[in-house]
């Protein structure tokens, strides 16, 4: 059977999840986990992923991601690559630890980011091993709520930020919202078994199903036609309010890395795709 086509672009955002070989574990103590943790923060800070959420289970694991640049296969080859040499070292065995390629469901942002963090640090209550989210040690939930240290690896900004501006109203109502989502179906607008988002995002998506090149950087080139440059872009700037607006068009229409605009703008490549959501949002109402 022919491996299914990645859709990569610049900015995409995926759940993935990837599953222990034959169902078997993938880590065997908390020491595993950490050394998976520490394998994705190299992971996330080599490829400037951005992690929104994360939820480590005992056979297998969930990552909510956003890729500035198309390079999700390769970061992903390496994060199972280095953590299965590294679990084996340490449990002297050999073979596969995990069950052939990871999955990965193209995600559009405005709509469903929030619904996928929730579904994700629920996992361990769905499976009934804890009563609630903050139970649970290895997942994004305690980080995003401040009640442990976030990892370097994880951003929280974004999800918090479409709460409330204010840090403590924005975490109280992201409890709330998780707490309210327990029982929420999350894939009825899955089409073709991995892209989900309006109906809008996937009539724009689900020709790339078949129509996508296999290398990211002849996509690349392809974008990068006719494109307007940064500087033409933004030359007519003069407040807030428009920069805004062009940085939704340079990241959402012109397809411009998160990383580029940032660095144009003297602006952290996370603090681009927060306007850049927000200008969605606005946009969408």
């Amino acid at each position: 059977m022919a491996r299914p086509l990645r859709i990569e672009y610049e900015g995409a955002l995926y759940h993935i999840t990837s599953h222990g070989n034959a169902r078997n574990q993938i880590y065997s103590n908390d020491q595993d986990r950490l050394l998976f943790l520490k394998t994705l923060e190299k992971v996330v800070s080599r490829y400037a992923w951005i992690c929104h959420a994360y939820c480590l289970m005992d056979n297998h694991y969930h990552l909510l991601i956003e890729t500035p640049s198309p390079n999700l296969s390769r970061g992903m080859q390496l994060l199972n690559g280095i953590y299965t040499q590294s679990f084996n070292r340490r449990h002297k065995r050999s073979g596969h630890v995990f069950q052939g390629r990871f999955k990965a469901i193209l995600v559009e942002k405005e709509s469903h980011l929030l619904e996928l963090a929730r579904y994700i640090v629920l996992n361990p209550v769905r499976a009934k091993i804890v009563r609630s989210a903050r139970d649970w040690l290895w997942s994004s939930y305690r980080a995003t709520t401040g009640e442990d240290q976030s990892p370097d690896f994880l951003t929280v900004d974004w999800i918090l930020s479409q709460f409330d501006e204010q840090q403590e109203p924005a975490v109280r109502a992201y409890k709330r919202f998780v707490s309210e989502g327990r029982g929420i179906e999350v894939w009825d607008r899955l089409r073709s078994g991995s892209v989900l988002g309006s109906d809008n995002f996937v009539e724009r998506i689900e020709p790339l199903l078949h129509s996508l090149p296999t290398d990211p950087h002849i996509l690349r080139k392809e974008l990068d036609v006719a494109r307007p440059s940064l500087d033409s872009l933004f030359s007519d700037v003069q407040d807030k309010k428009t920069r805004n607006q062009k940085i939704y068009e340079a990241v959402r229409q012109y397809h411009y890395t998160l990383q580029a605009v940032g660095e144009h703008l003297g602006l952290h490549y996370s603090t681009i795709s927060v306007i850049a959501g927000r200008e969605a949002s606005r946009i969408q109402k």
